[in-house]
């Protein structure tokens, strides 16, 4: 337990007792100690060889990709038990807890997990570096996030096809729909937080990444249902760490869940939170993507983009597991596209950003053409009935910023709307302590209290619904 958060530290459901009874009564095993069994449960799957067998809490995991080729290998020698995949094979699971997608502004928070990761430094972007990642995970995925909506990207189109508020079992959202994946508008990173209060653990638990989820909800100052709604949580584990097994003997690259799942088995005082397990994976190298699509030192993280790509695609098209987009036998949609070839249909690329290029992989869309769906590589953006989907905002990303504790400051910021006559609100996240938006001028003020440096996010939307953001960072000093 950290101090610094000890009086927002979940607690397990109840408490293991209770976690333990409600486990039993569903025919599940759990440890006494409230840890996860190894093997708990009925099989999530029926393929012995996914990461996701006897592990049900594994949603939309990626397998490395010798493992998926053990999968393939299965499904074909057993066609009888294997789950028959129909043309449009994402049906929707009625939400959990009223949630099934991310339908609003796309939140991504990186949590840098442990003392581990080393000295913190800022780059000339911005971006936090730390010495203990020897692959430059941490800027790389911060421009990833920041550049998700920018350059026109049409990656992300895929998933605003899906939709709350339909039938279970729907397996398209009608054009009267209100309550559609939003296209994220100019980045998703929401903040960056590296948490030095210890090491992180050399095994982490599902329990122990749900908790650190909740360190993060309480450190960005997210306590509210409201504020979560639309916010993941990267748990990013450090090089030489093993998070639920990951490893050479293990069979996964990443995985993602939410706080309400009975194998993570935490009560969130903040409302519901849904969080990814991202190890390190350049420590599995090629078997989690590294070099999947650029040769030599351009592609050495390649596998950080793809694996964390494709649990993002996931988070936002099923936020609560299994209560959103999911098909007969469980898969998300990044699932059903994992580890195709580069240069075939449906595979896997590079994502130009106005961040950088970034390796993806492609996503399913259930109205791929043709009647059939397919693994799509960009999609047209589907807006909600009403919205104003001609219109398109521009925020301008001020310079990062340095200034001092307790000393006043201001900063204006800029938006621009292609459509005329309409009004614009601001918006912001990851602010330091003490500094406020004014929501009708876009002028940021105040006085920062607490030192630091964090990613601040501000938005300008219209009431229509189209929206614009930008990401840059601010530190504050003695």
């Amino acid at each position: 337990m950290r101090s610094r958060h000890s009086a927002r530290r979940w607690a397990c459901r109840g408490g293991t007792a209770a976690l333990a009874a409600m486990a039993l009564g569903a025919g599940m095993q759990v440890a006494v100690t409230g840890a996860q069994a190894a093997t708990a449960g009925p099989p999530a799957t029926a393929n012995p060889y996914s990461p996701a067998y006897h592990h049900s809490y594994r949603q939309g995991v990626i397998p490395t990709r010798p493992q998926l080729a053990k999968m393939r290998a299965w499904t074909r020698s057993h066609p009888a038990q294997a789950a028959a995949a129909s043309p449009n094979d994402l049906n929707y699971g009625g939400g959990i807890g009223g949630i099934g997608v991310t339908t609003g502004q796309e939140k991504v928070y990186l949590v840098f997990y442990g003392s581990q990761w080393g000295t913190q430094s800022t780059n000339a972007k911005g971006d936090i570096t730390l010495s203990g990642d020897p692959s430059g995970a941490a800027p790389y995925l911060q421009e990833f996030f920041k550049g998700l909506g920018t350059n026109g990207e049409l990656w992300s189109g895929v998933m605003t096809q899906y939709c709350d508020g339909v039938a279970v079992g729907a397996q398209s959202c009608p054009a009267s729909n209100t309550e559609h994946v939003a296209y994220p508008g100019g980045g998703v990173l929401a903040g960056v937080w590296v948490d030095e209060s210890a090491p992180s653990p050399g095994q982490a638990t599902p329990a122990q990444l749900g908790t650190e989820a909740a360190d993060a909800a309480a450190h960005f100052g997210n306590t509210t249902a409201a504020a979560n709604r639309d916010a993941q949580y990267d748990i990013l584990s450090p090089t030489g760490t093993h998070p639920d097994g990951f490893g050479p003997s293990g069979t996964f690259c990443a995985w993602h869940d939410w706080n309400g799942d009975p194998f993570v088995g935490v009560t969130s005082p903040y409302g519901d939170i849904a969080f990814t397990n991202m190890p390190y994976v350049t420590d599995l190298g090629a078997s989690c993507g590294e070099n999947f699509v650029n040769a030599g030192s351009a592609g050495l993280a390649d596998g950080f983009s793809i694996v964390n790509g494709h649990e993002y695609a996931e988070t936002i098209t099923d936020q609560n597991p299994p209560g959103g987009w999911t098909d007969s036998s469980g898969e998300e949609n990044a699932d059903k596209c994992a580890w195709i070839t580069p240069g075939t249909s449906g595979g896997a690329f590079d994502l130009a950003l106005a961040s950088g290029t970034f390796a993806v992989q492609t996503s399913w869309a259930n109205d791929g053409g043709a009647g059939a769906g397919a693994c799509e590589a960009s999609h047209p953006i589907v807006t909600n009935a009403g919205s104003s989907s001609g219109d398109t905002v521009t925020v301008s990303a001020p310079a990062s910023q340095s200034t001092r504790r307790n000393t006043a400051v201001s900063l204006q910021i800029s938006a621009a709307d292609s459509a005329s006559g309409q009004t614009l609100s601001y918006s912001a996240t990851g602010l330091p302590r003490g500094l406020a938006i004014n929501s009708a001028t876009g002028l940021i003020s105040g006085t920062p209290t607490r030192t630091g440096t964090s990613t601040v996010r501000v938005t300008a939307a219209e009431t229509t619904g189209a929206a614009g953001s930008a990401s840059f960072t601010w530190t504050v000093h003695r």
